[in-house]
């Protein structure tokens, strides 16, 4: 939060909009601009949302920011900003840059079977079974990924892929959009500014995809599914996201927190993914 933008720069960071920034530590990161402040809006909530689940490792660190071509922070790249058509005033993230990311290929059940228009299917104890560790270190982070878009409504992922099969039977055996490796082989959960308002307001058209994609995992993180089922219990999940937000984020009034609807929709999803792992584990 306290370091000044050095250098601003075009490219690598996703829309044309957005900038690739270098700090004054030397280190970098990807400053994204909103088409409208939703956008920021769900990427600081989806961010914060992870960490209220202790999955936030799976994201990149970020901060929310203000242009301000005269301040402190940005006065070094006072002309770049004028050449970024960014309104004085607005509220941007600034998400750190993680080298060496790999693109990352759904694997089974979500990947060839669903490519292949079966339906999708829950693994089976007895092929669980068979797997060796590292697949099922795997399968337990994807089931975090798709645990966490199911809370977030999160269509700008696996889920736009399903979407994608009706015209490219091949789109799932190619990267999952949004979605990358780091080189310690732990899933990096990308650009998330589709979560918690914009996907709220689109449930009709993805949750189709997305509930089924649920329904698919019945393979779990213990710590997941505990923080799931303590936010059920407590019917809690909005008050404790909002209290990390406004504890964590002092730009949080800027852009302000979920209606009251919005609120509503995360506890009764967070309800929803309680009763489907108790299903899972009646099994």
């Amino acid at each position: 939060r306290a370091a000044r933008v050095a250098s601003l720069e075009r490219g690598g960071c996703g829309r044309s909009s957005n900038r690739l920034a270098r700090l004054s530590d030397g280190s970098r990161a990807c400053v994204r601009y909103g088409i409208n402040p939703e956008q920021i809006q769900g990427e600081a909530l989806s961010y914060h949302l992870a960490g209220v689940l202790g999955m936030q490792e799976r994201l990149p660190p970020m901060a929310l920011a203000l242009v301000e071509a005269r301040g402190r922070q940005w006065e070094p790249v006072r002309e770049e900003l004028r050449g970024s058509h960014w309104a004085e005033g607005a509220v941007v993230s600034l998400t750190r840059w993680v080298d060496n990311l790999t693109a990352v290929v759904a694997p089974a059940p979500w990947g060839a079977e669903a490519g292949a228009g079966r339906r999708l299917q829950p693994l089976s104890a007895g092929e669980l079974g068979g797997l060796p560790p590292s697949q099922l270190v795997e399968l337990v982070q994807w089931s975090d990924l798709i645990l966490f878009d199911y809370l977030t409504a999160n269509f700008d992922r696996l889920v736009s892929n399903l979407f994608s099969l009706q015209w490219d039977p091949r789109v799932m055996r190619r990267a999952t959009s949004n979605l990358l490796r780091a080189p310690d082989g732990g899933l990096v959960f990308m650009d998330n500014e589709a979560g918690l308002v914009h996907g709220y307001r689109l449930l009709a058209m993805w949750d189709p995809y997305n509930e089924p994609l649920l329904r698919s995992v019945c393979v779990f993180r213990e710590g997941t599914a505990r923080r799931v089922a303590e936010l059920h219990r407590r019917r809690s999940a909005a008050a404790e996201l909002r209290r990390r937000y406004r504890a964590r984020e002092p730009l949080w009034a800027r852009l302000g927190f979920l209606s009251e609807r919005q609120a509503e929709l995360l506890q009764a999803r967070v309800d929803f993914v309680h009763r489907h792992i108790a299903h899972c584990r009646a099994q």
